[in-house]
């Protein structure tokens, strides 16, 4: 569970999270310096990403209610569609932000977006395979660096036309063959996965279709962050038409499905016939899960934008909402000094957002903490507090994180790919 302006310096990238060309930024307080050119707000964009997961996993429940509730609701599928338009950047900043790599050069950075893919597809299914109650995105994220790997070299338009596509296309698609997969042919193909077979789970069934973050509804995520790493996010004028941008597809998606419940006919009473949870009202489907999800066929599913609901109404206008909190992130950080100051613990937790997320995984799992979400709101603040204070000490001392360290040294060995 990624960052441009003219071409990469000679730092070196994090794992996860490669850095990013722009002016200099300076380091948060009492940090060792950021390398030169390093796009800070990129960074606290994927420090809140990792904070949106913290809150939908030991946050409150949102079927609580009151303000609390509904706060943590603004958490939910919209922090992890953040983190996967995050990776669209790791992409293209690996293998070449402004023009991709050729030659040897590009072979070499082809080879380490795949062994970093083989390695976060291995540690997820292991984290998974522990009985940990949090849905990994880890080996997601590893199989959605191979499957997006090919458009790597797209230009920015190309790759905004080819994420508009896939997000009109495959949640379409994901929704037959969801409903297909009782018909035997899933139980056979997982039989014959040798993931599914070392790791008691349902493997690529689940990574690509079955899960909570299949690939055919979260690809488009990670193209629109491929297409929006290819721009001069130093150009104001490029931050604005991203601001715009983001916020009218989130106007689009979560309106688009607000209009729907109301006005389509039909919808909102198979809705309600079909909903999994009667606790909460269908008409919040627009942008809520409160509701639950469906247990019947009625395609009027496809109307929602809830979180994890997979239409193409929710993926707009999560897409949008990630948009605009980059370009959000990035404005604040250039122009308001104390405040990059202020964030400068976020931003750290930014820089190491492979070690942050599995610490709380691990955390989850220390604490016997099952039921997710559900946690008192002093939990949630605990795994904050305890990660960004670690994240802020360790950063005094190391550029990269220490999970994001490993992974670095791991993809040392393409300096022997010709």
């Amino acid at each position: 569970m990624t960052q441009n302006a003219s071409p990469p310096t000679s730092a070196q990238p994090s794992p996860v999270a490669p850095a990013l060309t722009s002016a200099p930024a300076p380091a948060p307080v009492g940090a060792r310096p950021l390398p030169a050119g390093r796009l800070v707000g990129v960074d606290l964009a994927r420090g809140l990403a990792v904070f949106g997961m913290y809150a939908a996993h030991v946050g409150p429940d949102p079927s609580s209610g009151g303000v609390t509730g509904q706060v943590m609701e603004l958490f939910h599928g919209r922090a992890s569609a953040l983190f996967a338009f995050l990776a669209g950047f790791s992409i293209i900043l690996m293998t070449g932000r402004r023009v991709p790599k050729t030659g040897r050069e590009g072979r070499q950075a082809v080879a380490k977006v795949l062994i970093r893919a083989v390695l976060l597809l291995a540690l997820g299914t292991w984290l998974t395979s522990t009985g940990t109650p949090v849905e990994v995105i880890l080996a997601y994220y590893g199989l959605f660096f191979v499957l997006v790997l090919p458009f790597h070299r797209l230009r920015a338009t190309s790759l905004a036309a080819l994420a508009a596509a896939t997000a009109l296309v495959l949640p379409q698609l994901l929704y037959v063959v969801q409903r297909s997969i009782d018909d035997g042919w899933a139980e056979t193909f997982t039989r014959y996965d040798p993931l599914a077979r070392i790791s008691d789970t349902d493997g690529f069934v689940e990574l690509l279709f079955s899960g909570s973050y299949p690939a055919l509804a979260w690809i488009p995520f990670v193209l629109a962050g491929m297409a929006v790493a290819r721009l001069d996010l130093a150009a104001t004028a490029v931050r604005i038409r991203l601001a715009v941008t983001g916020g009218a597809l989130a106007v689009l998606g979560y309106g688009g499905s607000w209009l729907a419940l109301h006005f389509v006919p039909g919808v909102s009473a198979a809705l309600a016939a079909g909903a999994e949870d009667r606790s909460g009202s269908v008409m919040s489907a627009w942008w809520s899960d409160t509701a639950g999800y469906p247990t019947g066929e009625s395609t009027a599913w496809l109307w929602v934008a809830s979180p994890h609901s997979e239409t193409t109404l929710s993926i707009v206008g999560n897409t949008g909402v990630a948009i605009a909190v980059l370009a959000g992130c990035l404005a604040a950080v250039d122009a308001l000094p104390r405040f990059r100051r202020l964030a400068g613990p976020v931003i750290a937790v930014g820089t190491m957002s492979l070690t942050a997320y599995v610490f709380h995984v691990a955390g989850i799992q220390v604490l016997g903490i099952e039921e997710l979400p559900g946690s008192p709101l002093y939990v949630l603040f605990g795994f904050v507090v305890t990660v960004t204070v670690f994240a802020s000490v360790w950063s005094r001392f190391f550029r990269r994180g220490p999970l994001e360290r490993l992974l670095g040294d791991a993809t040392k060995i393409v300096r022997y790919v010709r």
